[in-house]
C-alpha cells in the first residue's frame, strides 16, 4: 500500500464540478473559431464568348495575359471574383445605374481594371451572320432576363464603352432559359460588322434584387481595304503633239510644193524659198474671210468696164477713118 487515496471516479448521473462545465465551454468557443466560415457562392458570367471578368478576374481561366495584367494593376493588383459582378437595386434602369465608361466593371471598383480600352484582352473570333453560341456560367440559378447588346458600326475599340456605342435596343433578350450542364444556353446572329466589337450582356434575376453586368471582347474580319485604279493619262492630240507621258514631242510636217502662185493656202503652208522676201500675209475679217477678194471684184469689173469700152472707141475710130478714105 503506498497510503495514496484513490482516483476519483465519476459516474453517469453524478453532479459534474462548475469549473469543469466552464471549461468544457472555452474548448467549443475556441473550436468554433477555428472552423473557417463557409464560402459566399456568386452566381455567373459568360464564358463563351470569353468575357473580360471570366479570362481575367481573381479565378478567371486568362489571368495571365497582358491585358489581364494590366486590368489587375489598375485595380490595385486584386480583382473580384469572376461570376460576382453584380448591382442590387438596379430595376432595369442599368444606363442610370452604370456610368458611360464603366460597362464592363459595372461601376464597381473591385473591377474597375476591366474598364481599359485595350484590343488585346482575349476574344473571340466570329463573322456577320455568324449564329453565335452564349453559354453564361450560373453557378446559382435564377430566373430573369439576359438582354444581348453588339457595339453599333463605326465603334472605337480605343475608348471606354459607352451606352450610346449600343444602341438604344438590345440585339435580343431571353427570359428564363434553361440551365443546362450548368449554362444558361442562347444563340443571337450576328449583323454585318467589322473588326473589333463588344457583346455587352445584362442579366437581371427576378429571384433576387441582382443584376450582373459583362463585358466579351469579339475580333470580326476586318474590312476589305478597297485601291482606286490610277487614273488614265490624256492622250496626245495634234495641236499640241504632246504624248501620254506628258513630253511635248516635235511633230513633223512634210513640205508641200505650191501648184500655182496665186494660191493662197499653198503659200501660207509652205516655206518660202531662201531668196525670196517676205511672204505677204492676207488680212482677215471679223468672220473670218479675206476682204481683198472683195476688192479684187470691184478692180476686176472696172477693168473689164474700162477695156470694154476702149474696144468701143477703137471701132468708132477705124470705122470713122474708113468713111474718111472713102
Amino acid at each position: 500500500m503506498t497510503g495514496n487515496a484513490p482516483a476519483a471516479v465519476t459516474r453517469l448521473g453524478d453532479p459534474v464540478p462548475v469549473r469543469r462545465l466552464s471549461a468544457a465551454a472555452s474548448l467549443t468557443a475556441a473550436a468554433t473559431l477555428a472552423v473557417p466560415a463557409a464560402p459566399v457562392f456568386a452566381h455567373g458570367a459568360p464564358t463563351t464568348p470569353i468575357s473580360r471578368s471570366a479570362a481575367c478576374a481573381g479565378n478567371g481561366t486568362r489571368t495571365g495575359t497582358a491585358a489581364c495584367e494590366a486590368a489587375k494593376a489598375a485595380t490595385n493588383g486584386f480583382l473580384g471574383a469572376y461570376d460576382n459582378l453584380r448591382i442590387a437595386g438596379v430595376g432595369g434602369d442599368d444606363r442610370a445605374a452604370v456610368p458611360d465608361g464603366k460597362l464592363c466593371s459595372g461601376g464597381l471598383d473591385a473591377y474597375r481594371g476591366l474598364d481599359l480600352p485595350r484590343d488585346d484582352f482575349p476574344s473571340t473570333a466570329v463573322r456577320s451572320g455568324q449564329r453565335l453560341a452564349i453559354a453564361y456560367r450560373g453557378t446559382i440559378p435564377h430566373a430573369g432576363e439576359f438582354r444581348i447588346y453588339l457595339t453599333r458600326p463605326g465603334y472605337d475599340a480605343s475608348k471606354r464603352l459607352t451606352w450610346a456605342d449600343l444602341g438604344s435596343k438590345p440585339l435580343a433578350s431571353f427570359t428564363d432559359p434553361p440551365l443546362t450542364g450548368g449554362a444558361y444556353r442562347m444563340r443571337v446572329t450576328l449583323p454585318p460588322r467589322t473588326g473589333r466589337q463588344m457583346l455587352y450582356v445584362v442579366w437581371e434575376t427576378s429571384s433576387t434584387p441582382d443584376t450582373y453586368y459583362s463585358c466579351s471582347d469579339l475580333v470580326f474580319p476586318a474590312a476589305p481595304v478597297v485601291s482606286r485604279a490610277p487614273s488614265a493619262a490624256p492622250a496626245p492630240t495634234a495641236a499640241t503633239g504632246t504624248a501620254a507621258t506628258g513630253t511635248a514631242v516635235p511633230v513633223r510636217t512634210s513640205a508641200v510644193r505650191r501648184t500655182s502662185p496665186g494660191a493662197a493656202g499653198a503659200a501660207a503652208a509652205t516655206a518660202p524659198p531662201r531668196d525670196a522676201g517676205p511672204v505677204p500675209v492676207a488680212a482677215t475679217g471679223p468672220d473670218g474671210g479675206s476682204p481683198a477678194v472683195g476688192h479684187w471684184l470691184i478692180a476686176g469689173a472696172l477693168g473689164g468696164a474700162a477695156l470694154a469700152a476702149a474696144i468701143g472707141l477703137a471701132g468708132r475710130l477705124r470705122h470713122r477713118r474708113r468713111r474718111a478714105g472713102s
